[in-house]
């Protein structure tokens, strides 16, 4: 497993900002997509196959496997995608000779927080001065 540095995980935003912005984005995407296709299953008549039906649910499938992709794509580059509609995203890494996450979420302009392996995004804590540095 790939330990990321503060410093090495502000470098790598630039290109996790563009894939995490797709993944929102087609997030998004899915989920309308998902309640249309919810809103076609209640206004269709069961005695008569709807069309629609079948176009959202491709749709919908090719969308989550567009979101796969990206998330494959930070997955291979040692980042672990956390949640899909805020865009957030952890760097595995080290502090104190004990595995931590440092936490990014789109929107901020660096790796600010970290937290521990198991305590997830309401566990997140600023960074220290000496740990950016």
């Amino acid at each position: 497993m790939r330990l990321f540095t503060v410093d090495y995980a502000n470098r790598t935003l630039p290109l996790v900002r563009r894939i995490v912005e797709d993944v929102v984005r087609e997030h998004q995407r899915w989920q309308e997509t998902i309640a249309e296709l919810d809103a076609v299953v209640v206004e269709a008549r069961s005695d008569i196959p709807d069309p629609r039906l079948v176009a959202l649910e491709r749709r919908a499938q090719d969308i989550a496997r567009e979101i796969d992709t990206f998330q494959t794509e930070l997955e291979s580059l040692g980042i672990q995608l956390k949640d899909r509609r805020i865009g957030l995203v952890d760097f595995p890494s080290e502090l104190d000779g004990r595995r931590v996450l440092l936490c990014w979420r789109l929107g901020e302009p660096s790796v600010q927080y970290w937290h521990d392996e198991d305590a997830g995004y309401a566990g997140r804590r600023p960074l220290s001065p000496t740990l950016v540095g």
